[in-house]
């Protein structure tokens, strides 16, 4: 266990938008950070991160929290390795009564995987430099490559011993257990039982994830060999999946926001290459095809991508298709293709990395644009070729969400294609027809009524003993939005002084507790809210907002987050720009806390009314009905005065 002051030390150190700006490319919008959130994808920001408040909040998810909460949902750790990981980041000691390895592998068997890989990330690397074989295989090939040290260094390239089980064997030795080795995919069990190394005799690739630790490695053998496959992965485990993964985006992430680009390559050596050739915002998608969640973490960094393409052109054909969908996620996307027989890798030591610099900066082209010239190539002067490749082309261009970019991208095609840009138009608009037709739901459900506001079929003419309209269960269904509401102005206002109405010097906070005593409040959360809330007040206490927005139980946690945020902001060209002044709920704090006291009591009272109209329905004796009547009738007038505070229009 971490003990309380360092928690303290933790929570008080780590800002908000330092530690999710190391994951999501935030930009500047009223008083809040917004970017695209990183737990679902979305093209458009709803991921809103509040500095003054220390929290954020996602308003397309609903995931919300502080600094530790962040690191918790984004890497899946537990309370304790989201505390370690931030300690870590601002450089503060951790005291905890937990001390050896050990117990820490027994805690948490996820920890584990990240302490083995790590371990076997140093064995590879200490076998590189230090090994007689690692130097005379391993460093020799790396070198033989044209990669400087520093480069093997910054990327902790290793070598695996050409042994059945070195790495095993070694593990075992400093108390690293077997089932972790097997889990990784270090080491694989044979059918006698035994351990083997899965990597011998290979160079080794660490794999790390986006703090820097390593969670998985890419082996590539020297032998020549046919039967022995050239690249071999870690399989799937609980810290990595390849399909989330880019390799080099740790060492990248800084670049890349920097320079609000990142270069798309295919493989490791590549991304060696391109970080020699001092360009550092390259990453590449080790091999495998190129996927919606590989992208979509490309997006938290950049909306531009350059994908550096080998020179062979089959290749390139292959893949053109598979990027469609960067486009569907709307980034925008360059192409550089270098010389045939070339790739980024050989282009760079062939070149130097001062012409490789200059290569790519000057041959930069746009996807579409390239896509169209390729297969416009290979089409030559066959019509049919050409009327595919032209539909092609616009599938291409419908998957663009801007519709400006699509726009220009159409006229330039025309050009291009020898073909009318209304044609073009026509063409992009039914694909575009074709696929809102095929997202859209066959039936529309009917619209919910704001709780506030009377349904259509309020009044019906069924009416009480009274002559008066009855009040419908669908109106008073439901409470929630005014209890929240009550809880939002505890926790924005609780600490501001009442000065109104002959009272004076007494918190908001207290002053609405004191007009819920006759409220019971049917939200489960926002019940335990208040009841805290009243405790403490008893007690002599006024709760803060952070008392709720960082409580352990999650539930409670999420909901004073909620409350807390909103997605909008007033802009302020309405005053700068067009003179219009809009008043927001501070400048007059008496109507905002009755109207919102008010609110919940109106509903509160039409509860009551439905709930004595029943009992009038069903009451056979004269003399219990007429006392219900009587009651009804009182209760009705402190619906009347509630409604006059409020201006609502009593229909009769």
């Amino acid at each position: 266990m971490i003990n309380r002051e360092t928690i303290d030390k933790i929570m008080e150190t780590a800002r908000i938008e330092e530690v999710v700006g190391d994951f999501v490319h935030l930009k500047k919008r009223g008083t809040s950070l917004i970017g695209n959130c990183p737990f679902h994808g979305e093209k458009t920001p709803s991921f809103h991160v509040s500095v003054n408040k220390g929290i954020y909040k996602c308003f397309g998810c609903g995931k919300g929290g502080d600094s530790v909460r962040f690191v918790m949902d984004h890497e899946k750790y537990s309370y304790p390795e989201a505390l370690k990981f931030l300690a870590n980041k601002y450089n503060i000691e951790v005291e905890e009564t937990v001390e050896n390895v050990q117990d820490v592998e027994a805690q948490n068997a996820r920890e584990s995987l990240y302490i083995v890989s790590a371990f076997a990330a140093n064995f590879f690397e200490d076998q590189l430099w230090n090994s007689s074989e690692g130097k005379a295989i391993g460093l020799s090939y790396f070198k033989e490559r044209g990669f400087r040290e520093d480069i093997i260094k910054k990327f902790n390239l290793g070598y695996s011993p050409d042994v059945w089980d070195a790495l095993t064997l070694d593990a075992v030795k400093n108390k690293h257990a077997e089932e972790y080795l097997e889990k990784t995919g270090l080491a694989i069990r044979n059918d006698k039982g035994k351990l083997y190394d899965r990597f011998r005799g290979r160079v080794m690739f660490p794999i790390h994830n986006f703090t820097g630790r390593v969670i998985g490695f890419g082996g590539r053998t020297l032998k020549t060999d046919k039967n022995v496959p050239k690249y071999v992965n870690s399989p799937e485990s609980d810290i990595y999946h390849k399909s989330n993964v880019l390799y080099g985006l740790f060492h990248a992430k800084k670049a890349i926001r920097d320079l609000d680009n990142c270069y798309l390559v295919e493989g490791y050596a590549d991304v060696l290459s391109v970080h020699q050739a001092n360009i550092e915002n390259v990453v590449a998608s080790s091999g495998t095809s190129l996927t919606i969640e590989q992208i979509r973490l490309i997006g938290r960094f950049t909306q531009n991508v350059t994908i550096l393409y080998d020179g062979d052109a089959a290749g390139i054909k292959a893949s053109l298709r598979g990027l469609d969908m960067i486009l569907e996620e709307g980034l925008n996307v360059k192409v550089v293709s270098f010389p045939q027989g070339d790739d980024p890798d050989s282009y760079m030591h062939k070149v130097g990395a001062g012409a490789f610099k200059t290569y790519v900066e000057e041959n930069r082209k746009d996807f579409i644009l390239y896509k169209a010239n390729i297969l416009l190539a290979d089409a030559g002067n066959d019509p049919i070729k050409r009327a595919g490749i032209i539909r092609d082309i616009v599938e291409s261009i419908a998957k663009i969400p801007d519709n400006i970019k699509a726009s220009v991208f159409i006229r330039e095609c025309s050009s291009l294609l020898q073909i009318e840009e209304r044609v073009l138009l026509s063409e992009l608009n039914t694909m575009r027809a074709a696929k809102l037709k095929k997202a859209s739901t066959p039936s529309r459900s009917q619209p919910s009524y704001h709780p506030d506001m009377p349904p259509d079929n309020l009044f019906d003419d069924q009416a009480s003993p009274g002559g008066e309209p009855l009040v419908t269960e669908s109106k008073v269904a439901n409470d929630d939005l005014q209890e929240q509401e009550i809880v939002r102005l505890l926790l924005a206002f609780g600490h501001e002084l009442v000065s109104w109405d002959k009272i004076d010097n007494m918190y908001i906070g207290s002053f609405i507790m004191q007009n819920l005593t006759d409220v019971t409040f049917e939200n489960k959360l926002c019940k335990k809210i208040i009841d805290h809330y009243r405790i403490e007040i008893e007690n002599g206490q006024l709760p803060t907002a952070n008392q709720f927005i960082k409580s352990q139980d999650r539930d409670i946690a999420d909901l004073a987050i909620t409350l807390s945020t909103s997605p909008y902001s007033l802009s302020e060209n309405w005053y700068n720009k067009h003179n219009i002044y809009v008043r927001d709920e501070t400048v007059n704090l008496k109507a905002t806390i009755l109207g919102g006291l008010y609110h919940l009591k109106k509903r509160k009272v039409d509860r009551i009314l439905l709930d004595l109209l029943q009992e009038i329905k069903t009451e056979t004796d004269a003399t219990n009905q007429d006392i219900l009547l009587q009651r009804y009738s009182f209760i009705k007038n402190v619906e009347r005065e509630i409604n006059k505070f409020l201006g609502s229009v009593i229909v009769k």
